[in-house]
């Protein structure tokens, strides 16, 4: 199975709506995908339309019980996509985490026992403590969306340190997908500059495809829907439908033929 976690320690950059749609689109395309929401806001659960008197059983077991993948994961009505959802027990796991040995290593153990999907979208907390060192260890590689912003540039040079970090002691196999460039307003002079020095510094890392500011993204979730559902048609579904190829284009030579 390839896992991919979507990750930046920056709040409110897309990584739900990308991790939400990604999955969405992937699924669509014929795979078996496995969607975890690691963010105690629970907020890929809601989005992908899973209520909280569903969710028996959660991530946090999945960490901190070692409970197995098929007992926590939950069928979506989206054919060939399952969910992993978070609850609010999450948020104490970080703690619990802390004294246990192999505390990094908890979540790539669980996944280690999955059979049935060929490819799992994991959606991080916008920090990078403990659950989200779990999901950089448990990867192959990471997604990271990027807020077309100044401060999110400064974000991401954090980020990259702390991959560097958990390449050197955790998992040498982590590696850099892509960065996905969000929330992209061409009317805005400070989005092409910003967009301009990510792709002068990072080069091919950065994703053709952006994702840009669209109210039809932002409504989505609250119907509990992916907006590839919910609007197919808008242009931020045209995005990430976009982005979505070009990923596939990316992942392993053992990847699905899609």
């Amino acid at each position: 199975m390839i896992t991919v976690a979507v990750a930046n320690q920056k709040g409110g950059v897309g990584k739900t709506t990308t991790a939400i749609n990604i999955a969405t689109a992937l699924a669509a395309t014929g795979w078996k995908v496995l969607l975890i929401d690691l963010d105690p806001q629970g907020n890929a659960s809601t989005g992908i339309g899973i209520s909280a008197g569903e969710r028996e059983r959660s991530s946090y077991d999945l960490l901190i019980e070692q409970a197995s993948v098929a007992s926590c994961m939950i069928p979506t009505r989206i054919p060939g996509l399952d969910l992993i959802p978070a609850t609010v027990d999450l948020s104490g796991a970080e703690v619990e985490l802390v004294s246990v040995a192999d505390r990094t290593s908890k979540l790539r153990a669980a996944l280690a026992e999955d059979a049935g999907h060929e490819i799992c979208l994991i959606d991080c907390p916008p920090s990078l403590g403990l659950l989200t060192l779990n999901a950089m260890t448990a990867a192959n590689s990471l997604l990271v969306p990027l807020q077309c912003e100044f401060f999110a540039l400064e974000g991401l040079s954090q980020l990259l340190q702390t991959v560097e970090r958990v390449q050197e002691r955790f998992n040498p196999d982590l590696g850099i997908l892509g960065i996905v460039l969000t929330m992209y307003d061409r009317r805005n002079r400070l989005t092409d500059q910003v967009a301009d020095d990510v792709r002068s510094c990072l080069h091919g890392l950065v994703f053709e495809s952006v994702i840009p500011r669209n109210v039809r993204l932002s409504e989505a979730p609250s119907h509990g829907l992916p907006a590839l559902i919910y609007d197919h048609a808008c242009a931020g579904s045209q995005a990430y439908m976009k982005l979505a190829r070009e990923l596939i284009g990316r992942l392993p030579e053992r990847r699905k033929a899609a």
